[in-house]
């Protein structure tokens, strides 16, 4: 299922404040929390999702990354996953005012019954590609095979034997969670017993031993962006371990190194190259054929008289970024004949004499060399 744009998940305009962001995002919190939801997979989905997109919009660096990019623009950006409710409640207090009442005031009090809405989720897992400079700028698709917990073919995940089902823990009598008391402050913590499931297996699954998965090996096609940098990574969803007991996969990171190309390199979104032109051609000028990084040969012009380290810019040449492209650039390297012929020599010498030599030159400011 495609994902939802982040400002239609939260109904705001792109031009809406962080007050105008937050207060969605607390309405839907509020509507969709699982606390409120026990059991309601659509309700705690829609909290995973309003979640991920309050993490992005509210945050200046993600939301310019996705307001340019989209979703290539954040991942590997670091902030929770779809799925990942460990840091869901960062920033409630902000959201919410009086963190010490969010429960009384907006759940209604009390801790709710998790029973199978209360499953795990399952591992994230990582995987490392290496693909070359190329297909790094102008992006890839890349099919790749892991292995994975994976739903168990004799339970269907459920992990308990055929004919047999789940019943409520005895330990936390179905809430998931035990409470332990310090003083004044009570605190909350996942059931010993049930994982915090709020249920237990009445006979496990002989196949899978109750865990509900099972290992598997799969292939799947992943979609690198144009534009990729070296160490960045690609999240695909919901392609991690699935969970225990029927909960719902974790994500897919792809991790990917860049191979260095033989002659151009990178620095943002513009390429690099270094071109050699002869003795004549820098002092007369002259057309050269210039091959770029997409394969095609384009025609440059060099300006006589052009002095060795000089950069051209070619428009457009270098990595697309959204609608728009990068530039190339282009080093001048004059080379100079290792070994003349005698014709050639003979007119060098007569070169030297008609324009003349410096033969006591000043020195050259190092700064001006940085700047060619």
């Amino acid at each position: 299922m495609a994902k939802r744009d982040y400002y239609e998940v939260l109904g705001v305009q792109k031009n809406a404040s962080k007050d105008d962001i937050k207060k969605a995002y607390r309405k839907l919190a509020i509507q969709y929390h699982p606390d409120k939801n026990p059991g309601n997979k659509t309700a705690e989905e829609k909290f995973k999702e309003a979640t991920e997109a309050y993490e992005v919009l509210a945050d200046d660096q993600k939301k310019q990354a996705y307001d340019q990019f989209g979703f290539a623009g954040v991942e590997g950006m670091g902030g929770p996953t779809p799925h990942d409710f460990s840091q869901a409640f960062r920033g409630f207090e902000d959201i919410f005012g009086d963190f010490s009442g969010i429960f009384d005031t907006i759940f209604g009090g009390g801790t709710g019954r998790r029973g199978s809405g209360g499953t795990r989720q399952g591992a994230n897992l990582r995987y490392d590609i290496e693909i070359s400079f190329k297909d790094a700028v102008f992006g890839t698709k890349v099919e790749i095979q892991y292995s994975r917990n994976d739903a168990c073919s004799v339970c269907k995940g459920s992990g308990a034997a055929s004919g047999t089902g789940r019943k409520v823990c005895p330990t936390c009598r179905g809430t998931g969670q035990v409470r332990q008391s310090a003083g004044f402050f009570s605190m909350a913590t996942p059931c010993p017993s049930c994982g915090g499931q709020g249920e237990v297996i009445e006979k496990p699954c002989p196949e899978c031993g109750g865990s509900g998965t099972e290992k598997k090996r799969q292939k799947i096609m992943v979609t690198i962006p144009p534009g990729v940098e070296n160490g960045k990574r690609v999240v695909v969803s919901r392609q991690g371990d699935a969970g225990p007991a029927g909960g719902s996969p974790g994500d897919l990171y792809v991790f990917i190194r860049v191979k260095p190309h033989e002659f151009f390199e990178r620095q943002d979104d513009d390429l690099y190259c270094a071109i050699p032109i002869s003795v004549t051609q820098a002092s007369l000028g002259a057309e050269i054929q210039v091959p770029t990084l997409g394969g095609k040969t384009i025609k440059v012009k060099i300006p006589s008289g052009i002095q060795n380290g000089k950069m051209l810019r070619i428009r457009d040449e270098g990595v697309p970024v959204s609608s728009r492209r990068g530039n190339l650039y282009i080093k001048i390297m004059i080379q100079i004949p290792a070994k003349l012929s005698r014709r050639g020599r003979e007119l060098m010498e007569e070169l030297s004499r008609v324009e003349g030599e410096n033969n006591a030159p000043k020195p050259i400011p190092l700064s001006e060399l940085s700047e060619r």
